[in-house]
């Protein structure tokens, strides 16, 4: 299928627009030159409304969009639980997370290693992220992204894969996160758009022209089994999501390594103008999830009708895509084209802000050295001139990678979840020691690192009936234990903890409260409707 002329237009035209858009909120004030707060903290100046758009935006793309329709396919609703469960993991983030990180100003999440255990940890950890974003999360947002275009626009895959890396490199190499964040909020809100048209037409076309509620309960009456968020032991699915683990097992592990200690996620909240402001911030994010399911889950679902006998089930959003009007399609097009260039660009920014400051700036030299004001102008120029030659080198990286280690998955949303599951039992044990347990120590830290990659990969290769995210709850449980243990047994290095954590704020303001109580409330009615 080629786009027709006007939806070309429509795409062509959000392309110009988004780019002008990012240039011009990149600018800078007569005589001041960029410096490495700017370009990879925004200033330090987001408002909450830029913050929760950046939040979805930088999460929301094409290994949700694509990925996870692919697994409403495949799968059903179910798969809707990493989308709810994470409005719930953020008002944690909110509330238990950045008071600390804020009140001690961390600016990455191996600045915080470096704070609280010691040197060592944070390099590791910082190598660890920087393979990840770009082995993984960056080749698999393009890979996908490139799936949509082909099948939408009928443009050659390596083509599509080129210019959906440059474009999103381009898009955010002047102005950084700054760039990325301030324009999010309308690639959010096309993004919303754009999803709502696609599931609203194709239940209505289930529904035979007699509307969305038509259309649902026709498709509910149809496929039943893709509509209980709590798979059973049996199901062929349960290895994915397996039963009460959803609610109260493995996926709270990855959410809050995912939500509260993924540099790429959380750094927008650390570029907040204040702690209020970041907490109004998150709170618009969790209210979006909850949104979420019906514009990337549901057309999935409405695939098993309209589309049955797919290839692959990552192809199911790109096919009700084609399903579209001359004129939406380009709308949608373009929808779908702003989630893949706002993660992308936002996952290339979190690439150069920590191998700028967490690896080069910290074996070069500590940056606050020059001694003098033109000195310290000069290593601040040339660290985001180190920021920028990183973001080319890792998306040309990506691009490359893409194919031979994404393009043979069947479903890019799980082998995703499956690899990142190995390492998030230990980061998140790392992390929530260090922010809630001041005994802990670098050798504890170091053990909880070893234990989850070597427990994960004994429990995969001798206990391959236990689901994944089973697995990554028992591996958190080890990990805890060992971490715990060796701290205890070990003394801590004099000096390694400067982590302020007195008279921190944990309370929140009325609104949040508000809201929070109202996610909750409606995660229950959520899950009681589709158990």
């Amino acid at each position: 299928m080629h786009l027709a002329t006007i939806d070309i237009v429509v795409v062509v035209a959000y392309a110009i627009a988004i780019f002008v858009l990012a240039q011009y909120v990149s600018r800078e004030k007569a005589g001041h030159r960029k410096d490495t707060s700017d370009y990879f903290l925004a200033s330090k100046n987001l408002p909450w409304w830029a913050i929760g758009a950046s939040l979805i935006a930088a999460n929301i793309s094409a290994e949700q969009i694509v990925g996870m329709s692919g697994s409403g396919y495949a799968i059903g609703l179910a798969i809707a639980s990493y989308e709810w469960m994470a409005a719930a993991t953020l008002l944690i983030v909110g509330k238990f997370f950045l008071p600390i990180f804020l009140k001690n100003e961390i600016y990455t999440m191996p600045h915080f290693l470096r704070r609280r255990y010691g040197r060592s940890l944070p390099i590791l950890m910082a190598v660890f992220w920087l393979v990840l974003y770009v082995f993984v999360n960056l080749t698999s947002i393009i890979w996908l992204g490139s799936i949509a275009v082909t099948k939408v626009a009928g443009v050659n895959q390596d083509v599509a894969l080129a210019g959906l890396g440059a474009f999103a490199l381009l898009y955010q190499l002047r102005g950084g996160l700054k760039a990325v964040a301030l324009t999010d909020i309308v690639q959010v809100t096309l993004l919303v758009l754009g999803g709502l048209v696609v599931a609203y037409l194709t239940l209505d076309r289930i529904g035979a022209g007699a509307g969305f509620a038509a259309g649902f309960g026709k498709l509910l009456h149809a496929a039943p089994d893709h509509f209980h968020m709590i798979l059973k032991k049996g199901d062929p699915h349960y290895m994915d999501l397996p039963g009460l683990s959803v609610l109260i097992g493995g996926m709270w592990i990855a959410n809050l390594s995912y939500w509260g200690f993924n540099q790429y996620i959380i750094q927008r909240a650390l570029a907040a103008k204040s702690l209020d402001e970041a907490q109004k911030g998150v709170m618009f994010a969790a209210f979006l999830k909850l949104l979420m399911p019906l514009i990337i889950v549901l057309p999935g679902i409405a695939a098993v009708m309209l589309a049955p006998g797919l290839p692959k089930p990552d192809e199911a959003y790109p096919t009700m895509m084609r399903l579209l009007p001359t004129g939406l399609l380009g709308l949608v097009f373009a929808a779908l084209i702003a989630a893949i260039i706002a993660s992308t660009a936002s996952k290339i920014n979190s690439i150069a802000t920590i191998f700028t400051l967490d690896l080069y700036a910290r074996f070069r030299g500590d940056r606050t050295q020059a001694e003098d004001a033109e000195g310290r102008g000069i290593e601040e120029r040339h660290l985001v001139l180190v920021g920028r030659i990183t973001a080319v080198v890792a998306i040309l990286i990506a691009i490359a990678a893409a194919r031979p280690l994404v393009g043979r998955s069947e479903q890019a949303f799980q082998y995703i979840q499956e690899f990142t599951g190995f390492f998030t039992p230990g980061i998140t044990v790392i992390f929530l020691l260090g922010l809630f347990w001041k005994r802990a120590n670098e050798a504890g830290a170091f053990t909880a690192a070893v234990a989850s990659v070597v427990l994960s990969a004994l429990f995969k290769s001798v206990w391959a009936s236990l689901p994944f995210m089973d697995r990554m709850g028992v591996v958190f449980l080890i990990s805890l234990a060992l971490a715990v243990v060796v701290s205890l047994v070990t003394k801590p290095q004099p000096g390694a903890d400067t982590i302020d954590a007195r008279d921190v704020r944990y309370a929140t303001r009325t609104g949040f409260n508000v809201g929070a109580l109202a996610v909750v409330l409606i995660l229950v009615v959520l899950y009681s409707m589709f158990w």
